[in-house]
């Protein structure tokens, strides 16, 4: 029986195929390396680049609803979502071709309609040669030279999307006018260039701008060495990230870092011109906002006109008030809430009437205005400054242009003309504004009361001893009348909790001054306070006829002060004095969480994100209070105004005042009394 046929390549197919297969598995490996393409090498739709350390990833992506769009962008491997950059923007691929990413012969990187062979995107690199291409761990698509020194050709950190990631640049170079921008997308689903912009103003001091089509809708405040005036915040994630602004001749840039360990980090425009600084957690692999901006009302572009100065601590609906010295353009535009008109002098310079009877008032604690109008100075000292201010009839006002090594700062920016855009911030600038002579008779006043109030002195001396005798014996009194009152209310409780004397809660709310009152219900007035010069503190004093009595003063006092979560409000001390009953509280800058839900124009920053941030932050709470804590607590009062917003927009529940403490093994219980509201 014959053996079966076995069909075998001749000898002389083999040797002809052979070194065509080499070829092509030689080709394919130059086309996709792990993160890098080489000249002449491709990668198409499917195919991907991922950097070294496996953060970053290129390839082909479809937004989310839009599956006939293609598009070539760069993405956290983590996250694949989140998308930082795109190369083709305005010319997005059909998803019935194949998009192809080659690097031509001469270094330039190409994006082609698989289709038409058409070039739809290329890297227009103006200086050619035998290249490669390389993603970065840093998220760089970075081109360069195969010979010599490796020389970047093109990089796409030079050409910003929606996204700035560490080590990126927001700038521009002076020589050519280059600029390194944000542009956000036009839809959470459409990565085409949007209406909103974000870019550092170089004119004056850097500045970082928020635009929107030809409109200044938000800035940061100048740089002071440290952080953006009006940023304070920045210096609170220090440890995660660092933030300089870089002077040279080639480059003025606001550059941020990660320091080593931090997790992955994002700045990110979004569609309505917000900005946000996101962090990655890996472990509920989420992005958790850190900070956004606008924040309120006063971040608004010139909310409140030239020479205006917001406050969005005030007690008023209306945020805006003129600087000292100042007066509304139009009145009755101010009483109706719009202060975009501004302010005017009450009283015109006498600067340049042969006179030099000018001077300046320091108005402390703001954002720096808008720098657009000044001239700087980063050698001068601060007495030069106002000097050359004041030999100028145009400077309006000065300040030190760097803070840096404490004091009164150094370097000199001046105004010329006007002021814009000023707000109050938490560690704000002093800013020194020019004033007529006559604006300062009070301080005339008070030059005269220096030299009366030593002739008094005399004559009060001997009174004053007397009636410090007699408010000695009072006091003594007193304090025995308090104790007993503490011992009366609070009973033989062992509270951790400072006692506060009425007198020093006085001087730091100027003595209940309308200027700093927070806000106010039934209960009685809420208080921004400073106390011991250094921490803020809001102070709730309570009114004798207020529905929230002692038994409630008590139950807070107690409650609280055994309680300790992040998402609960701290209280910080009490004082019982007469029939004064006040609770200090930690101070927190964005008040209640009905101040936002509640006003057309506040709402604006609750986005999603911030929303679920604050639903799962009171959830937090309530686990807690329910079942987490040594207490078991049913807070029975809770609402929006009751949900207090720190600058983190961070919530934290207030107001213990009719909770109700549960045994350990209780599930239910009867009131005695309607209660909450």
């Amino acid at each position: 029986m014959e053996a079966p046929t076995i069909n075998r390549f001749p000898n002389q197919h083999l040797a002809m195929i052979f070194p065509v297969l080499l070829i092509f598995l030689r080709a394919s490996a130059a086309a996709v390396a792990s993160d890098t393409l080489n000249t002449g090498g491709n990668i198409t739709d499917g195919e991907t680049l991922v950097s070294a350390a496996g953060s970053f990833t290129l390839g082909f992506f479809s937004p989310t609803g839009v599956p006939a769009k293609r598009y070539l962008g760069i993405w956290f491997t983590a996250s694949p979502d989140a998308v930082c950059w795109v190369a083709n923007r305005d010319t997005p691929l059909s998803n019935t071709t194949s998009g192809v990413l080659e690097i031509a012969a001469m270094g330039i990187l190409r994006l082609l309609d698989g289709g038409s062979g058409q070039t739809t995107w290329s890297s227009n690199t103006t200086r050619s040669a035998p290249a490669v291409a390389q993603l970065l761990d840093t998220g760089n698509l970075v081109v360069r030279e195969q010979s010599g020194g490796g020389d970047v050709l093109w990089q796409s950190f030079d050409h910003p999307s929606n996204t700035l990631l560490a080590g990126m640049r927001l700038g521009m170079d002076p020589q050519t006018g280059a600029e390194w921008s944000l542009t956000s997308w036009r839809a959470p689903n459409d990565p085409a260039p949007g209406d909103c912009r974000r870019a550092l103003d170089t004119r004056g001091l850097p500045d970082c701008v928020s635009w929107q089509g030809g409109v200044k809708k938000y800035r940061t405040g100048p740089w002071n060495g440290l952080w953006f005036s009006g940023v304070p915040e920045m210096a609170s994630y220090s440890e995660l990230f660092s933030n300089e602004v870089v002077v040279r001749a080639d480059e003025v840039a606001y550059i941020f870092n990660a320091t080593a360990g931090a997790p992955f980090s994002r700045l990110v425009l979004s569609e309505v011109g917000v900005l946000q600084r996101l962090a990655w957690d890996p472990a509920s692999r989420v992005w958790n906002i850190f900070a956004q901006a606008p924040r309120d009302v006063c971040d608004d572009y010139a909310m409140c006109g030239a020479f205006g100065l917001c406050n969005v601590n005030t007690a008023s609906t209306l945020f805006c008030s003129c600087i000292a010295g100042f007066g509304p353009v139009n009145p009755s535009q101010w009483s109706m809430r719009e202060s975009g008109g501004g302010c005017r002098r009450n009283v015109p310079l006498e600067c340049g009437n042969g006179t030099t009877t000018d001077g300046f008032m320091v108005v402390r604690g703001v954002k720096l205005p808008d720098t657009d109008n000044t001239t700087v100075d980063r050698s001068a000292t601060l007495d030069q400054c106002r000097a050359r201010c004041f030999a100028n009839c145009s400077c309006v006002a000065y300040a030190a242009a760097d803070i840096r090594g404490g004091g009164a700062g150094s370097g000199c920016v001046m105004w010329m003309n006007y002021l814009v855009d000023v707000r109050y911030v938490d560690k704000g600038q002093d800013l020194y504004v020019r004033l007529a002579k006559s604006e300062f008779a009070k301080e005339k006043r008070m030059d005269v009361a220096r030299i009366v109030l030593p002739i008094l002195a005399s004559v009060l001396a001997l009174t004053a001893a007397c009636l410090y005798l007699v408010w000695i014996c009072r006091l003594r009194g007193q304090r025995r009348n308090n104790n007993a009152q503490k011992k009366e209310i609070l009973g033989d409780e062992n509270l951790e909790l400072p006692f506060v004397s009425f007198g020093d809660i006085v001087t730091a709310t100027n003595n209940f001054s309308e200027a700093n009152m927070l806000g106010q219900g039934g209960f009685g007035k809420v208080y921004k306070g400073m106390l011991d010069e250094s921490k803020e503190v809001a102070i709730k004093r309570l009114c004798q006829s207020s529905g929230q009595g002692v038994e409630e003063f008590t139950n807070e006092v107690v409650l609280i002060a055994k309680l300790q979560h992040r998402n609960l409000v701290r209280l910080l001390g009490c004082c019982i004095h007469g029939d004064e009953k006040l609770l200090i509280y930690e101070y927190l800058p964005n008040k209640s969480l009905d101040s936002f839900i509640f006003d057309s124009a506040s709402k604006k920053v609750l986005d999603w994100t911030t929303r679920f941030k604050i639903i799962k932050g009171i959830s937090r709470g309530l686990l807690y209070l329910h079942q987490d804590s040594r207490l078991t607590i049913i807070h029975r009062d809770l609402k929006p105004s009751n949900i207090l917003l720190d600058a983190d927009m961070s919530p934290k529940i207030s107001d213990f005042g009719m909770a109700r403490i549960f045994g350990g093994n209780q599930h239910e219980a009867n009131t005695n009394r309607v209660v909450g509201t």
